[in-house]
């Protein structure tokens, strides 16, 4: 590796360690901001695609698109938008519970994030590629601060994957490449939540903040035909993540009283948690020597989550919040237009559903299904280099929080009802360079 390159990677490296996304991009808390060049055409074709080896986050034989040692940088500035209004909650489930005091509106609660990406893939011979990615595959961010109505409900959610991947892809003959990679995932999860009552003489309230990590390993595998010339056919798989998390919970401002009678102490804590496997399948077809279609559907196996169920080593009950999850699909279409020899355009636009059902919607969890609109372009420097830009906004359904206190598992939350309006800009810029 060059000088140069290991600058990158060590710093590509920096970059996604103190990266935390927004989940006002992506339906879940799945991001797919992994390429500039894939999010300019909104992910149309991008499992097929011959552009470059950044499609290999969700193919791994696109490595093969490397014809020498090269580096591919991105990284995407999320800007998002979420306003909570016509916020009610009340501790009805709660013994000497009553409205709880606090703003009927918040707009402070989601924050602009970067999310990088890194890519290296060197040639092994004319056929064969090895490639290392670093992605962050999962991340969610909202903190509503401490002081609203909802906080027994939640006050910040902070969940962060970081995926290190090492690949392999081979061209097996003129049209038809396969690839695989394993990956060694690092999740950490922050979860915080105002506890107790608002009513003093029931003990009062407090603040408990859960923190935990684990590391974990997953694989992925792919496929890429060109049956005719100018069709392009790509299918890849990601591999659900199965994670021990471990780590403490910490209490603050919470009475004796509250202590006692709850067994809110300070206290280790565990939960098994899998993130969803990503199936990915493309198309891309040359409609002229200059034009390209690429459509895409995406299956993101949201099922394997049934939720939260946080087990204490003290005496307090297990903290439970059911996601209720359904798989889902995310579907898209972009054009990508050779202007010139130096430069390429690209659109697109997408649909991304949301795995989150009316019944479970939470503080934690406010998502509505998504449409994206994107445009972007390539400027090729010369040979080795280039520079792409993108960028996407994202509009988002309105959806409602209706926690009616019918669930067992809000007893401790009491009631809560509010309505969400968010959407998202995302700009997106990367750098390719051939060595």
């Amino acid at each position: 590796m060059t000088t140069s390159s290991k600058f990158m990677f060590r710093a590509s490296l920096v970059a996604v360690s103190v990266a935390a996304a927004s989940s006002a991009y992506s339906a879940g808390f799945a991001l797919n901001d992994h390429s500039a060049t894939a999010s300019g055409k909104a992910l149309g074709g991008v499992a097929a695609s011959n552009e470059d080896i950044s499609a290999s986050f969700w193919n791994p034989a696109l490595f093969v698109n490397a014809k020498e040692t090269t580096v591919y940088a991105s990284g995407a500035y999320v800007m998002p938008s979420m306003d909570v209004t016509d916020i009610t909650a009340n501790n009805a489930t709660v013994a000497g519970g009553g409205a709880i005091a606090g703003s009927s509106t918040n707009s402070d609660s989601v924050n602009n994030t970067l999310v990088p990406s890194f890519y290296f893939a060197k040639p092994l011979s004319d056929k064969t590629v090895a490639g290392i990615s670093l992605n962050v595959p999962f991340g969610l961010s909202g903190d509503y601060g401490k002081d609203w109505a909802g906080r027994f409900h939640a006050t910040e959610t902070a969940v962060q994957d970081i995926a290190l991947s090492f690949a392999l892809a081979h061209r097996m003959n003129d049209w038809i490449s396969v690839g695989a990679s394993v990956q060694v995932h690092r999740a950490d999860i922050v979860l915080e939540s105002g506890v107790g009552t608002t009513v003093a003489v029931a003990g009062g309230e407090g603040i408990g903040r859960i923190e935990a990590d684990d590391t974990s390993y997953g694989y992925s595998l792919g496929v890429a035909l060109e049956p005719r010339k100018g069709t392009r056919l790509g299918l890849g798989y990601r591999s659900e993540i199965d994670f021990d998390f471990k780590g403490d919970v910490k209490y603050t401002g919470v009475s004796s009283g509250l202590s006692g009678a709850k067994g809110l102490v300070d206290a280790g804590v565990s939960d098994s948690i899998t993130f969803p496997s990503v199936l990915t399948l493309s198309v891309e077809q040359d409609l002229s020597p200059k034009l390209v279609l690429g459509l895409t559907a995406i299956r993101t196996g949201w099922g394997s989550m049934d939720g939260i169920n946080i087990d204490f080593d003290s005496t307090q009950d297990n903290s439970v919040l059911t996601f209720g999850f359904e798989d889902q699909w995310m579907y898209s279409a972009g054009l990508t237009y050779a202007y010139s020899d130096k430069l390429t355009l690209r659109t697109g636009v997408a649909m991304d559903y949301t795995p989150v059902t009316d019944k479970y919607r939470s503080a934690r969890t406010p998502d509505g299904d998504r449409k994206w609109i994107s445009v972007g372009a390539t400027y090729d420097f010369n040979d080795m280099t280039s520079a792409t830009f993108a960028f996407t906004h994202v509009m988002i359904e309105d959806v409602t929080v209706n926690r009616d206190g019918s669930q067992s598992e809000d007893d401790g939350r009491g009631k809560l009802n509010a309505d969400y309006e968010s959407s998202a800009n995302v700009i997106s810029l990367a750098m390719n360079m051939a060595f």
